[in-house]
This record gives C-alpha cells, sequence and structure tokens, in this order.
C-alpha cells in the first residue's frame, strides 16, 4: 500500500505541474491587470505604481514569472493578495473550512440518500417504487442549483422565516445555541447541493446493482440459502459501488464548480466565493492559488477513489 501511494503521488506531480502551467498561462494572457485600480487612483504617484510592478514582476517574460511563482508556492509563500492587501494562504485558509463542510456534508447526505434508493429501486425494476425515484432523480439534475437555492430561500426564509439565507462565520453563540445555529444556516446550502448530487448518484446506482444482481455468484450465494439482505448488503452492494466510486471521484470537479454558485446564492464566506471575488478584482495570485487548490482536491479525491477500489473488491491488489 504504502509503495502504491509513493507511485500515485509522483505520478500526481507532473499533473499539478501541467495544471499550474495551463493556469498561469491563461491568467497571465487574460485582458486585464491587477494593479488597474492603483493606476485609476490619483492619489498613488506614478512612480510608486511603476516600483509596485517592479517588486511583483508583472512585467517580466511569462515562464519567468511561472516559475518564480512555483518556487515560491514550494516554499509556501502563495503570492500576496492586491485586492485584499493580505497574503493569499491566509484567506484561503480562512475561506476553505466553510466549503469543505458544506461540500463534505452535501456529498454525505447524496451518498445517504442516492445508495438506499438506487439499491430498492433496482430490486423491484419498474415497481412504482422504482418510477417514482427515477421521477425524482430526473427532476433533481434537471434542476440547477440556483434555481433551487432561491427557491428554498423563498420558501424557509422569506415566507416562513424558518432558517437564515444569508450564512455567517461570525455566530456569537457559545455551547449547543453555536451548533443549532450553525446548523440551520447549514441547511438548504447542503440540502441544495447534496439533493442534486443524490439525484445523478441515484440512477448510477440503480444501474450498476441492476448489472451486479444478475451475475452468477449472486445466484449461487441465493442457493445456499443465504438470507436476501445479506446477499444484496455483502454480495451485491459491494460490488456495485466500484463504479459509483469512480462517479464521486469524477464528479467533484463539477461538486466545487456547484459550490461556487450555491455559496454566493447563500452568501458563505467560503473558497468559491473568494474565487468569484478575486475575479471581479482581476486579483491574479488568488485566482491562481484558488484554481490549484481545487486541481490538489480534486487529485486527492481521485487517490481516495483508487484506494477504496481495493477495498470493495479483493481482487484489486495494490502492487
Amino acid at each position: 500500500m504504502g509503495n502504491y501511494l509513493l507511485r500515485r503521488l509522483i505520478v500526481a506531480v507532473p499533473s499539478l505541474l501541467g495544471i499550474s502551467l495551463i493556469l498561469f498561462v491563461l491568467l497571465a494572457l487574460a485582458p486585464g491587470d491587477p494593479f488597474g485600480e492603483l493606476a485609476s487612483n490619483p492619489n498613488i504617484p506614478p512612480e510608486v505604481r511603476e516600483a509596485l510592478r517592479i517588486k511583483f514582476g508583472m512585467d517580466d517574460p511569462i515562464m519567468v514569472r511561472y516559475f518564480r511563482w512555483l518556487v515560491a508556492m514550494i516554499h509556501g509563500d502563495w503570492g500576496f493578495s492586491f485586492a485584499s492587501r493580505v497574503n493569499v494562504d491566509t484567506l484561503i485558509l480562512q475561506r476553505i473550512p466553510a466549503t469543505l463542510y458544506v461540500v463534505g456534508t452535501a456529498q454525505l447526505l447524496a451518498l445517504i440518500v442516492a445508495i438506499p434508493v438506487g439499491v430498492l429501486a433496482a430490486r423491484r425494476p419498474y415497481s412504482i417504487f422504482d418510477q417514482i425515484a427515477n421521477t425524482f432523480a430526473f427532476i433533481g439534475f434537471s434542476l440547477p442549483t440556483f434555481f433551487t437555492g432561491l427557491l428554498l430561500i423563498l420558501i424557509f426564509s422569506v415566507n416562513l422565516g424558518w432558517l437564515p439565507f444569508v450564512y455567517r462565520a461570525d455566530i456569537q453563540a457559545t455551547g449547543w445555541m453555536w451548533w443549532w445555529e450553525n446548523f440551520k444556516q447549514a441547511v438548504m446550502p447542503v440540502t441544495v447541493l447534496g439533493l442534486y448530487q443524490a439525484a445523478s448518484y441515484t440512477r448510477y446506482v440503480r444501474s450498476a446493482v441492476l448489472d451486479v444482481i444478475k451475475l452468477d455468484y449472486v445466484t449461487t450465494a441465493r442457493s445456499k440459502g443465504l438470507d436476501e439482505s445479506r446477499v444484496i448488503i455483502k454480495h451485491v452492494v459491494r460490488n456495485a459501488l466500484i463504479p459509483v466510486v469512480t462517479l464521486v471521484a469524477l464528479q467533484m470537479p463539477t461538486v466545487f464548480g456547484g459550490a461556487i454558485v450555491t455559496e454566493q446564492i447563500f452568501r458563505i464566506p467560503g473558497i468559491g466565493s473568494l474565487l468569484i471575488s478575486a475575479i471581479l478584482a482581476n486579483d491574479t495570485p488568488v485566482i491562481m492559488a484558488v484554481t490549484f487548490v481545487f486541481a490538489c482536491l480534486v487529485v486527492l479525491f481521485n487517490l481516495i477513489a483508487d484506494i477504496l477500489y481495493g477495498w470493495l473488491d479483493p481482487r484489486i491488489s495494490f502492487r
């Protein structure tokens, strides 16, 4: 296992380097100037603006700037935010816990809903339950997250007044009240993201279980007199989850993309809203760092998926 993880990490390094190079070149060639605000400010002398451009190497060749950024990144210096006037790593460390909390909880909700619903629908294909599950699944991934988010805000915040529609990171309550307030403000964004992903996962779980449940070893397990629930859980679901794990890993960029929209709707102070504000302010160091963090998270989740393959299917060995 240790050698396998080491090999995968070594393979991931060129991928991340390639991603970082493409992102850096695209941002360098994009229109706009990070010092545009300074250029339009009459209170800042031209010599100060020029000194800042020289200090940050804004007029150097692209590859020189990229290698300077890469070396600084390796040494833990993620750059300086021109808009917020603070270090980029400080901004990201402040924002990423909220994003991981919302995205992680939403993924957990999606799997809790999708796996049992997909399995029950596959056990009784074309039954009433299966048709209802398929209908809700189609509706779920047909509706965009911004629409369902605004709909939940209209119902539960504006009309009923049950839930807050603005996510706050500075809750003053303590003890159980702090947990309760965090739960209430996370209900709607987690539900929006979770049910959107659950709709897609349900279809894949149902299809995977239908493929596995017809195989010979499942028939053999039933002929031995094993309980039906044991056959489903131990012999069917475990093997059917392998393609689902692949789907979850490959869907992570989509999940984080949906989180960006959801964070804007509910004003969540996460990494997605940080990316949007950085794009609007043309804050290149923040954009580069946030997109690179997203790339690292995607590589990490794919590595976790590969490890789960071996746990789900004993035939897969890490050699």
